[in-house]
C-alpha cells in the first residue's frame, strides 16, 4: 500500500501542467527521432541534457522519459511503411510489417503496433512499480563487496554479449574504464592520467563524453553513409483494425510482454533478442504459418510488445541498482549523476518523490504515445523527406552548444571533438559504443565500491568475496566468460570424435573387406 500511495504522490507531481508539457514534448520527440534512422533516443538524451540543467530535474527526467519510450513507438513507424527501421529493436517487426504495407494493409499493421506498445508499456510500468521496490529492498542489504561483484558482472555481460567480436567490445571497455579513471585519485590525492593538463584535474564530464558518441559520433557516422535520393512512402488510410485483426493481436501482445520485460532488466539483454524470440513463437503458434513471410499480422504485434516490455524492464536496475543495462538508461544514468543525484537503492529512499513522479509518467506517456501514433502514423512518416544535411548540421550546432553551455570552456569542445572522432572511429572498426559508455559510468562506481570493501576489510581479498550472494555472482561472471569460449570448442571436439569414429568405422569397413577376400 505503501508503494500505491506514493505511485499516486507520484501522479500528482507528474500531471501539474508543466511536468504534462514535458512528458508531451519527450514523446513527441522521442517518436520523431524514432523514425529518423540512426539519431535514436539515446543521441537525443545526450544532446539535451546540457540544455537542461536550468529545468527542474524531475521535469527534465519525465521529458527524458518520454524520448526513450517515443523512441520506441516511432521506430516501428519507418519499419512498417518504409523497410527502413529507426531503431535496431524494430528490426524484426519490419519482416511482416512492411509486407503488410505493401498489400494494402499499412493502416492494420500500424495500428496493432501502436496498441501493442501502449498494452506493453501499461503492464511494463505496473511491472516496474512492483518489482524496483523489492530489488530496492535486495540491494540495501548488500554490502560493498557484492556491489562490486553486481558491477563486475554487468560489464561483463554488456560487453561479451554485445557486438560482432568480444575482442572488440572489451577493448570498447577498456577505452571506457580507462577514461573513468582520468582525474585525481579521491583517497590519494594523485593526478591520474593528466599529463599535465590542469583541465583534466577534475576528471571529464560525462555529459561532454555522452554527447560527443552519441551525437558527433553517430552524426558524423550516418552522415558519412547517408542517402541522398528522397524517399517513397506507402500511403496510409485512416488506422483501423478489424475484428479478426484484434483476435490475432491480443494473445502476441501479452506473449511479447512476458518476452519482453526479463529481457529488459537483465545486463546486455536489450530489445533485439526479445523482440526475435516474439516473432519466432509467433510463427510457430499461429494457426495461419503461412502468411509469415507475407504479411503476418502476428509478426508484428508480438514484437512491438516485446520492443516496449524491454524499454519498462531496462529501468528496474538502472533506477534501484544504479547499473544500467543499455544505451538510453546509461545516458538517463549520467543525467542523474550531472543533476547531483546518487543512483542506486537509497535513490528511492532519499529523492522518493522523483522517482515515483519518473514512474508514473510512464504511464501518461503511454496514453499521449497511443494518441498521437494512431492519427499521426503517415505524418511521422513525412519527417524524413527533411534534407539530411540539414538535420545533421542541427545535430552538431546542438551538440557544440550542450558541450560549451556547461562548464563555458573552450577546452570542453577540443574534447567534444576528440571523442566524436572516437565514436566516429569506433563505428568505423565495429567497436560498439555502449561498453564504453557504461565503462566510463559504472567504472569510477565499482572503484569506489571495491575501495571502501578492500578498507572494511583491512586490505584483505576476502573482503570481495564475503558472503554467499558475492559468490553466486562471481560464479556468473565465470559462466559469462567462459560459455562463449566453450560454445567455441565444443564444436571442435565434436567434430574430433566424429572424424575419429569416420576414421574408426572406415577402417573397421576395410578389415571386414579384408576378412572376407
Amino acid at each position: 500500500m505503501g508503494d500505491i500511495g506514493l505511485l499516486i504522490g507520484g501522479f500528482g507531481d507528474a500531471l501539474t501542467p508543466a511536468n504534462l508539457a514535458f512528458a508531451a514534448l519527450g514523446v513527441v520527440l522521442g517518436t520523431a527521432v524514432g523514425v529518423l534512422p540512426g539519431i535514436g533516443p539515446a543521441m537525443t538524451v545526450a544532446l539535451l541534457l546540457p540544455l537542461t540543467y536550468t529545468l527542474e530535474p524531475t521535469s527534465a527526467l519525465i521529458m527524458f522519459a518520454g524520448i526513450y519510450y517515443g523512441g520506441m513507438y516511432g521506430g516501428s513507424t519507418t519499419a512498417i511503411l518504409l523497410n527502413t527501421p529507426g531503431e535496431s529493436s524494430s528490426v524484426v517487426t519490419a519482416l511482416e510489417g512492411n509486407k503488410m504495407a505493401r498489400s494494402g494493409r499499412a493502416a492494420q499493421a500500424l495500428s496493432t503496433a501502436a496498441i501493442g506498445s501502449f498494452v506493453a508499456g501499461t503492464i511494463g510500468s505496473v511491472l516496474l512499480v512492483a518489482a524496483a521496490p523489492l530489488m530496492v529492498n535486495l540491494a540495501v542489504n548488500l554490502s560493498e563487496g557484492d556491489y562490486f561483484a553486481l558491477m563486475v558482472l554487468a560489464l561483463l555481460a554488456v560487453t561479451a554479449v554485445l557486438g560482432s567480436s568480444r575482442v572488440r567490445g572489451f577493448a570498447s571497455l577498456f577505452i571506457g574504464l580507462t577514461i573513468g579513471l582520468i582525474g585525481l585519485d579521491a583517497i590519494s590525492g594523485q593526478a591520474r592520467l593528466t599529463f599535465g593538463v590542469l583541465q583534466l584535474i577534475d576528471g571529464i564530464d560525462i555529459v561532454v563524453i555522452a554527447v560527443a558518441i552519441f551525437a558527433v559520433g553517430e552524426a558524423l557516422w550516418v552522415a558519412s553513409r547517408m542517402r541522398r535520393s528522397a524517399v517513397e512512402v506507402i500511403p496510409v488510410g485512416r488506422p483501423w483494425m478489424g475484428r479478426a485483426d484484434w483476435k490475432r493481436s491480443w494473445k502476441p501482445w501479452l506473449r511479447g510482454t512476458a518476452l519482453g520485460f526479463p529481457f529488459g532488466a537483465v545486463p546486455a539483454g536489450g530489445a533485439e533478442l526479445p523482440t526475435f524470440l516474439s516473432y519466432v513463437t509467433e510463427r510457430k503458434l499461429s494457426r495461419h504459418p503461412e502468411e509469415f513471410g507475407r504479411g503476418a499480422i502476428e509478426g508484428v504485434a508480438g514484437p512491438e510488445a516485446a520492443n516496449n516490455a524491454s524499454a519498462a524492464g531496462t529501468l528496474v536496475p538502472t533506477l534501484a541498482l544504479g547499473i544500467p543495462t543499455n544505451a538510453t538508461a546509461a545516458v538517463l544514468l549520467a543525467a542523474l549523476i550531472s543533476y547531483g543525484f546518487q543512483p542506486g537503492p537509497l535513490l528511492f529512499e532519499r529523492e522518493p518523490d522523483l522517482v515515483w513522479a519518473l514512474i508514473a509518467s510512464l504511464f501518461i506517456g503511454n496514453a499521449l504515445l497511443l494518441v498521437l501514433n494512431l492519427p499521426l502514423a503517415p505524418v511521422w512518416a513525412k519527417l524524413l523527406r527533411i534534407p539530411r544535411p540539414y538535420l545533421y548540421a542541427g545535430i552538431l550546432f546542438f551538440a557544440t552548444l550542450g558541450a560549451y553551455a556547461g562548464n563555458l570552456q573552450t577546452f570542453d569542445l577540443w574534447l567534444l571533438l576528440a571523442f566524436g572522432v572516437l565514436g566516429f572511429v569506433m563505428r568505423r572498426f565495429g567497436l560498439p559504443v555502449l561498453p564504453l559508455i557504461i565503462g566510463v559510468i559504472i567504472g569510477p562506481l565499482a572503484e569506489e565500491r571495491m575501495r571502501t570493501a578492500l578498507t572494511i576489510s583491512r586490505g584483505s581479498w576476502s573482503g570481495l568475496v564475503a558472503d554467499p550472494f558475492s559468490i553466486a555472482v562471481y560464479v556468473a561472471v565465470v559462466l559469462v566468460v567462459a560459455f562463449p569460449l566453450y560454445r567455441r570448442v565444443l564444436p571442435a571436439r565434436l567434430g574430433g570424435r566424429r572424424q575419429a569414429r569416420t576414421t574408426d568405422l572406415r577402417a573397421a569397413g576395410a578389415h571386414h573387406e579384408e576378412a572376407h577376400r
